[in-house]
Parts: C-alpha cells; structure tokens; sequence
C-alpha cells in the first residue's frame, strides 16, 4: 500500500517568528545599543548606496527628471503605506522580531532598483523598497525608545549617528564602484554583505522586545497618562518633516546636481552625499554636549538656520567644491534636529508620540525627493533644491513657537494650580464655619429628640390621649404648618 505524502504547509508569519526567536533572556543594554546602531547604520548604508548609484540608475532606465520624481515616489507611497502596518506587527511579533525581519527584506529589496531596466520596472522596485524602509524605520526607532528607557538617558542622536556613518560608507563605496562596474552587481553586492550583517544582529533584536499577550500589548514605553498634546506633537513632527526634507534632498538630487548643473565628476559627485553624511554623524555624536551647551531652541533654530544658508551657498555657486561645502553645512545644521524633535514629542505625547511625529517626519524625508523631481522638471534643479532653505527656515521658525507654546502651557498650569489651591482655602474655610454654626442647632436637637421620645412611644402605644408637649424642631417649621 503506497504510503501518501503529505505536502508541506505553507510558514506562516508566526511559525517563521517562532523559530527566529532564541530561547535566551533579554540581552544586556550594551548588547541591544550595539545591535540597534548597527541596524541604523545598515539601514543608512543600504539607503547611501541607492543615492550614491541614482544617476546611474536614471541612465540604465532612461529616464527624465520628471519620469524619476514619479519613480521616486513609489518609495514614500510604499514606505508611508508600511508604516501604518508595522505598529501592528510589532504589537503581534515585537519590534525586535520585526526589526530583524525588516533587515533581510531591506537587503534583498535593494538589489531590485539595480535589476530595473524600464522606469515602471524601477517604479515597483522602489515601491518595495520602499515599503521595507518604512518597516525597518519605525521599528529602528522604536528599539531606540526602548533602549532610551532601559538606560534613562537619550541615546537617540547616536544612534542616528549610526545610520549618518552608514550612509557615508554606503555613499563613498558606491561612487568608487560607479567607475568600476554596472549597477546591478554593486548592489548586490551590498545585498549579500547586509544578509550577514542582519543574521548576526538578528538573534539580539529578535529577543530584545519580545511579543506580548493581547492584553498586555501597549506601547515601547508604556502607557502615557494624562491628555495627549496633538498640536504639540503635529509641530514637532512639521519641525522634524522640514529639516528630514533636505536630507531626503541631498540624498537622492544632491549628486545629479553636481554632475548635472555644476558637471562634477562621478567620484566628487558622491563626495557630495558623503560629506554632507559625514558631517551630519559627527554633529550627531556631539548632540548631546551641544544640547547641554546651548538648549533644546537654539539648536533646533540655530542649527535649521545654519541648514538653510549652507543650502544657498550649495544651489547659488557655480563651482562643484563650494556647493560641497554647502551640503556639509547643512549637515552639521541638519543633524540633531530630526533625533531631538522624535524625543521631545516622546515626552510630550509616550509611544503615542513618537508615533505621530515619526509619520510626520518621515513623510518629509521620503515626500521631498519627488516634489523636488517635479519642481526641477519646470524649474531647474537648482531652483528646486533652494526649497530646503525655505523649509528649514520655517522649521527654525516652527522651533521658537514650540518654546513659547510650551512656556505658555506651564504658565498656564501654574495660574490654574494657584487658583485651585485658592478656591479649595476659600471652601475649607465656608466648611469650618458652617460646622462651627451647625454644631449647637444640632446638638439641641438630638437632646430635645430624646426628651420626647418616650412620649412618642406612649401614643404610639395606645395608653389614650393626652396633650403634646412637642415643639417644632429647628428647621421644620415650613413643613408643620
């Protein structure tokens, strides 16, 4: 008798997630921060690559300025659409598990664009791609809540500083490898190495922040109590969105506009990308020296104020090396704003926060590119760029009304605070009055109660009529009459 052979089920979500997690404890604090900066800085060395080889990508394609705003687009329609789907699965699997998912995704997804040989073909690679860094985005940051909690100290800005030193690397790798070979075996190259580099961070993130049961599903950092202060947190998100604008600028125009306006060679046009990088890392990893130093508004302000002059110097000069020296002040301006922002809104609004500004946020980052194709396919790339001045400028100015709104919020609480205080002095005192005043009307009353009680209990008793001695009580004479 043939013995039937059973096909295989196919893995579920779940099943694959129960075999990623390792059986082992949650990892020591300096175990998470090494594995959650090497996910940002493989997250900014897969995206550095991507912008170091765009202008390759355009001729491999053919296509216009217009024609790839439209394909860059695919990637923040894609990213915008995961990012509405991640906190869901984080709350199912945990963010580390969908984090070290998003990782492997991240590093097959970025061979795509390279394979594309049409503009619709690079479109659906781009809106995969995507989709995947929008997961790898919020989960990235959501460990990062969680490692801020467990050490009680921010540690967001060096952690963006990861991602800053991994698109640096990514950047100036891909401009030696755009003189050296075709698109598609450099990427995939940087596919192969980010595979393992996410198979080794994957067991640590995956046992970091592990599922919980439905009912005790809540966000990284718990709940948040009390009202959550949605205009607050919409402005830090506009704050964080205008200067994440500029940096998706340079990320994916910066190197067409050398080479294309300023006609830079290949090598000094990822020099542009990688010195705006490199200069946005190490303004990262001094950002909380630089916090203690001058203050949560003068950096914000300052700092997109520096963004938007560097800006002009990079769209106004017509010589490559200046325009360079403009995108690295932009990003010694841009670098701490976006981390700072993300906080703040942390501990305004909890998880709920971070969330809100995240979105906001990263809709600039992923929203710029596109809008600056389309400007620069009626305006000219040099006009389009000179945007992210104008953005920067309203998020330094965006940064001043959050101080004020904020100083007039506490002024606000402590007016109110003054005056409960007040009126619960002024009812105290009404209360021990009335007590003082009621206190001998009443005692005369229970006294008078109980002389005349056993006169109640002998009519009720039936021993005959006789004459009542009872007086009206105080207070009841309205209901006797």
């Amino acid at each position: 008798m043939p013995v039937p052979v059973l096909a295989p089920r196919a893995p579920t979500l779940s099943g694959i997630a129960h075999r990623l997690r390792p059986p082992a404890e949650p990892p020591s604090w300096r175990r998470l921060r090494l594995a959650v900066t090497a996910l940002f800085a493989l997250d900014g060395f897969v995206f550095g690559s991507w912008a170091a080889r765009i202008p390759d990508v355009t001729t491999q394609v053919g296509a216009t300025a217009s024609t790839l705003g439209v394909a860059l687009l695919c990637v923040s329609l894609g990213a915008l659409a995961s990012m509405q789907l991640t906190g869901a699965l984080c709350a199912r699997l945990g963010s580390g598990m969908v984090a070290a998912i998003g990782a492997l995704l991240l590093c097959a997804a970025i061979a795509l664009p390279g394979l594309a040989t049409s503009v619709p073909a690079l479109a659906a690679a781009l809106l995969v791609f995507g989709a995947v860094t929008g997961t790898v985005n919020v989960a990235a940051n959501s460990l990062g809540v969680l490692a801020e909690r467990r050490r009680a100290r921010p540690v967001m800005p060096s952690l963006h500083a990861g991602f800053s030193f991994g698109g640096l690397a990514g950047a100036a790798i891909g401009g030696v490898a755009s003189s050296l070979g075709p698109v598609a075996a450099h990427l995939l190259v940087v596919a192969g190495a980010g595979l393992l580099v996410s198979a080794s961070i994957g067991p640590t993130l995956a046992a970091a922040d592990p599922a919980r049961p439905r009912a005790a599903r809540t966000t990284p950092d718990g709940p948040h109590r009390g009202p959550f202060p949605r205009g607050l947190i919409v402005l830090l998100g506009l704050i964080a969105g205008c200067t994440a604008y500029g940096e998706g600028a340079l990320t994916d125009w910066g190197a067409l506009h050398l080479r294309d306006t300023l006609h830079a060679s290949p090598a000094l046009a990822a020099a542009g990308y990688a010195g705006f990088s490199l200069a946005m890392a190490c303004g990262r990893l001094g950002g909380g020296r630089l916090l203690g130093l001058f203050g949560e508004t003068r950096l914000l302000s300052g700092g997109a104020l520096l963004a938007a002059i560097g800006m002009l110097f990079a769209v106004l000069s017509s010589t490559a090396t200046v325009a360079v020296g403009g995108f690295v002040l932009v990003g010694l301006g841009l670098a701490n704003i976006f981390p700072i922002a993300i906080a703040r809104a942390g501990g305004s609004g909890g998880a709920s926060g971070v969330a809100l500004a995240s979105t906001v946020g990263y809709s600039g980052l992923l929203g710029g590119p596109p809008v600056i194709g389309f400007l620069a396919a009626h305006a000219g790339l040099p006009l389009a760029l000179s945007t992210v001045s104008v953005l920067a400028t309203a998020a330094a100015g965006l940064a001043v009304v959050v101080a004020a709104g904020r100083a007039g919020v506490r002024d606000r609480i402590a007016t109110v605070t003054t005056r409960v205080s007040g009126a619960r002095g002024r009812l105290a005192a009404v209360a021990d009055r009335l007590a003082d005043n009621l206190s001998p009307a009443l005692r005369a009353a229970a006294d008078r109660y109980a002389r005349d009680l056993p006169i109640l209990a002998e009519q009720g008793a039936g021993r005959g009529p006789r004459e009542s001695t009872l007086q009206p009580y105080p207070g009841l004479e309205m209901l006797l009459r």
